[in-house]
């Protein structure tokens, strides 16, 4: 490929926001409790065994600490780099990756009350990122998608 005297630019990755990593955790917690809870009923209504509880709470506590590992890590959700986008954890975001060649524009929308990111390609597929769940700037993520997509494109902003 031909360098139009654009510089390349490096990836940005956009994990998870605190807050949501939190809730996740907490979620968690809050599942593994109950199991503990329903398990020591059975035990005690069923008279099971003790060591059913005690695998129970074994098993639960390393899903927690595990968990705990997960949600304190910053797993890139959104990764930016010169050739295109990639999205990781977003079930309903659309296209999980594509080039920059293939993204017709950026646009920023409010959908069912979250404020988006929507990247439409030129195929009529969309790509959308609730902006609250990243860990960064809402408007500074849409800058850094348009300063993106107009590299890609061989796009240069006049000074």
């Amino acid at each position: 490929m031909f360098n139009l005297g654009v510089p390349a630019q490096e990836a940005t990755a956009y994990p998870l926001a605190a807050a949501v990593r939190m809730q996740l955790l907490g979620s968690a917690l809050l599942v593994a409790g109950v199991a503990v809870v329903l398990v020591a009923v059975a035990v005690a209504a069923l008279g099971l065994p003790g060591i059913v509880l005690a695998v129970t709470v074994v098993v639960a506590v390393a899903v927690v600490v595990g968990l705990g590992l997960v949600a304190v890590r910053r797993w890139p959700v959104v990764t930016l780099d010169e050739h295109g986008y990639r999205l990781r954890l977003l079930r309903s975001a659309g296209v999980r990756h594509a080039a920059w060649r293939e993204v017709e524009d950026l646009v920023t929308a409010t959908l069912k009350g979250h404020d988006c990111a929507v990247l439409r390609l030129r195929d009529g597929r969309t790509t959308t990122v609730p902006v609250r769940l990243l860990d960064a700037d809402p408007d500074a993520f849409v800058r850094d998608v348009a300063a993106h997509l107009d590299r890609g494109h061989g796009y240069r902003r006049i000074r």
